[in-house]
């Protein structure tokens, strides 16, 4: 089994689409997709709705979607064509206590591409990209922190020449592949041919 993690500095740069666009490129892989979100205080993990619980069965919640009306984003997994789609929800800081059940769901995964930057900290998947636009300011410290661990950088195109973001160094991602992209469109030929390339290497190693 191959893992893909798709990572990104911010909310609305882009993860889902390329996520979404990987599974629709790439359909021989067979792919089960995972959407990890992580709400702030006062949200509950089983609905993300405000709560006030405190309770351990409130922090961690992993539902299959089965909507294909592409509204949500894990709905757009499944139009896209995986086979199945989980969407993993913690409260913040509190997402080792799902890994057990990713894991557990990882085992019957064929191919498995999953949409988070903190699920770094828990398994090093097979290939790492992470989603970079320099007109979003907002920079998540997980996307900092495992910065270094990428091996490629998906970059939107720059009208300003200079990122918005400040005191952010990229200086450990710079020598890794760079894929520039202009919305709507978020996955290129050469992303393409560059994960499949990964995964064929993956897949080559196991088989052994």
């Amino acid at each position: 089994m191959a893992t893909v993690v798709i990572g990104g500095h911010s909310r609305s740069v882009g993860k889902t689409s390329v996520v979404a666009g990987l599974i629709c490129a790439l359909p021989e892989y067979h792919w089960t997709a995972f959407k990890v979100t992580q709400h702030g205080h006062g949200i509950c993990s089983a609905n993300g709705e405000p709560c006030q619980c405190a309770t351990d069965d409130h922090s961690v919640a992993i539902s299959e979607e089965h909507d294909r009306s592409g509204e949500s984003d894990t709905s757009r997994f499944l139009v896209a064509g995986a086979v199945r789609v989980w969407w993993v929800r913690t409260q913040q800081g509190r997402l080792a206590e799902a890994m057990p059940g990713i894991r557990e769901r990882l085992k019957s995964a064929e191919n498995a591409i999953i949409e988070s930057n903190s699920i770094m900290k828990f398994l090093r998947p097979d290939l790492y990209l992470t989603v970079l636009d320099p007109a979003t300011e907002d920079f998540k410290t997980s996307a900092q922190e495992f910065l270094d661990l990428v091996d490629g950088v998906i970059l939107h195109e720059s009208t300003s020449g200079r990122p918005s973001w400040k005191s952010v160094s990229l200086k450990s991602a710079e020598k890794r592949p760079m894929f520039h992209i202009r919305p709507p469109h978020y996955v290129t030929s050469e992303l393409i041919e560059f994960v499949r390339k990964v995964l064929q290497g993956t897949t080559a190693r196991t088989s052994q």
